[in-house]
């Protein structure tokens, strides 16, 4: 019997991450847009809560999110507007400046995490076992290490 191209496990591989991710932004995102965010607000904002001192470089929060350096200064722009973050000078770089999380900023993600929490555990890890969860994590940081390389802070790309 022969494999037709369309039929190649990888296409499905692809397929399913793609399925996954749409159903789960999906189900996720009404409890983060009750809070006034959007999924890239939310992205974001967590993004520089959970680095270290809560702040993060711009470059590299370009790096770990789907925005441009562009998309990424009208995000903080706009969340700045609103005072949930502020933007401080790099110390050591002119050039640079980070993303701070704000007090405000802090609460409006404390008001959300939980919703967000009860999402994630009913809709992707409370689906999976404990082996499951962390074959999968493993696997997913491989490929992220792979194709996002600046995903991480501090790394820059060669």
């Amino acid at each position: 019997m022969t494999v037709l191209p369309f039929d190649d496990p990888r296409l499905t591989a692809i397929g399913l991450l793609t399925e996954v991710h749409t159903g789960l932004m999906t189900k996720m995102s009404p409890a983060i847009a009750a809070t006034g965010l959007s999924d890239v607000d939310f992205e974001t904002l967590i993004r520089i809560a959970r680095s270290p001192h809560r702040r993060l470089r711009m470059t590299d929060l370009a790096g770990q999110t789907s925005l441009s350096t562009s998309g990424v200064t009208r995000v903080v722009d706009r969340l700045e507007r609103d005072g949930l973050v502020k933007r401080e000078a790099c110390p050591t770089d002119r050039r640079a400046s980070y993303a701070v999380l704000t007090d405000a900023g802090a609460e409006k993600l404390e008001r959300l995490l939980p919703a967000h929490l009860a999402d994630i555990e009913k809709w992707f890890t409370g689906l999976l076992t404990p082996g499951q969860l962390d074959g999968l994590l493993s696997a997913l940081r491989i490929i992220r290490d792979v194709v996002r390389p600046c995903a991480t802070a501090g790394v820059t790309p060669e």
